[in-house]
């Protein structure tokens, strides 16, 4: 080795592929500064990442107070007229969605979510047929909406829409994208009878129901509202937190939906608009089927497959490979029967077979 002049083996391979490290090292040393280029955020650091996050948030979400507080006070008293008249079985059928510790009214225009699509996922959201839910009332024109079009924050016949959120202590809704395809955007919410908060980018877990931290923590103020647009509206999730509900809470959400919104079909035979006290089409159910199997249909296809290969056994194996007490004319007489269909008197053995070929 010395006598080539290389003192240690690593050398001498080195001289024999001499632009190999050259060509590694930057390949390595290139990959990671385009993968940190590329993906900048995925190497930086989580805490800097949510703080990145949240005043993206916050920056796509206006706040006001522009209701005092007797205006609050004279707007709940009609929020608890809108309950008691659900109380009462006095609005349509898809005007009240109930859930524990939570109340939704929906006004105007109302779809299925959640537990009541027939696929679930984001885009599987359709507004009901026309007059399948009752028309926003008129002090929600006259005490919320005018204020805000008199206060820029939305224009003239922006809002087709209105659902009052009603909530106990303790109630919640799980983190969701308001459905882009349903309804545009900006989403305009106002606040009565407590002070609240609106979370952003949280991940439930259920049975116990739990939390995680926010990305954004929004104190919601009795008589505030709250305007969403750009990234708090499309691109990340809110929700209430059952800890953030200590008193009964309302929220007015005001939206205008989309002109090519996906609807669900009406009953060309009936009248959507009929009330609900006369009865409503049942076609506009978004609900899932749950009746149960039949618990023989799973026995019957076997039973049948067993007499097809009695009777093909019969038929055609050998006289002589017919072991049974019975005569070889009785055996021929009894697979041409069974062949024919028959369903005449026979010994105890087969009845109970041939009463379920009978049925079917």
């Amino acid at each position: 080795m010395a006598a080539s002049g290389f003192t240690d083996l690593r050398e001498k391979l080195r001289s024999m592929t001499p632009h190999g490290d050259d060509h590694r090292k930057p390949q390595r040393g290139g990959a990671l500064k385009r993968r940190y280029h590329d993906s900048e955020e995925d190497l930086s650091d989580p805490e800097e990442r949510r703080e990145t996050e949240a005043r993206r948030v916050k920056s796509s979400i206006e706040q006001l107070s522009i209701f005092s507080p007797e205006e609050c006070a004279l707007i709940e008293a009609k929020i608890d007229e809108v309950v008691s008249s659900g109380e009462k079985g006095l609005y349509r059928e898809h005007t009240v969605d109930r859930a524990p510790l939570r109340n939704k009214y929906f006004f105007g225009e109302g779809y299925t979510y959640g537990s009541q699509l027939e696929k679930r996922g984001p885009g599987q959201e359709r507004l009901y047929s026309k007059g399948e839910v009752d028309e926003i009332p008129d002090w929600v024109h006259e005490l919320i909406i005018k204020k805000l079009v008199a206060s820029g924050v939305i224009p003239a016949d922006f809002v087709n829409s209105a659902v009052i959120n009603d909530y106990q202590p303790g109630g919640c809704i799980v983190s969701h994208v308001d459905p882009i395809h349903i309804f545009e955007r900006p989403i305009v919410s106002v606040s009565f009878f407590s002070d609240s908060a609106l979370c952003f980018g949280c991940k439930f877990q259920f049975k116990p129901i739990r939390v995680s931290e926010p990305v954004l923590f929004l104190p919601v103020k009795r008589g505030s509202v709250t305007v969403l647009s750009g990234y708090a509206a499309d691109e990340i999730t809110h929700c209430i937190r059952p800890q953030d509900i200590k008193a009964r809470r309302a929220v007015v959400i005001l939206r205008k939906t989309r002109p090519d919104a996906p609807r669900l079909e009406t009953n060309p035979r009936s009248n959507a608009a009929v009330p609900f006290s006369l009865g409503r089409p049942q076609i506009l159910k978004p609900k899932r089927s749950h009746r149960k199997a039949d618990p023989d249909a799973a026995h019957r296809p076997r039973i049948l497959e067993m007499d097809k290969e009695e009777n093909r056994r019969s038929v055609i194996l050998p006289r002589w490979r017919q072991r049974s007490s019975s005569s070889s004319e009785n055996l021929r007489r009894r697979s041409h029967e069974s062949a024919a269909g028959y369903s005449g008197p026979d010994d105890s053995m087969d009845s109970p077979r041939r009463v379920k070929m009978r049925r079917h």
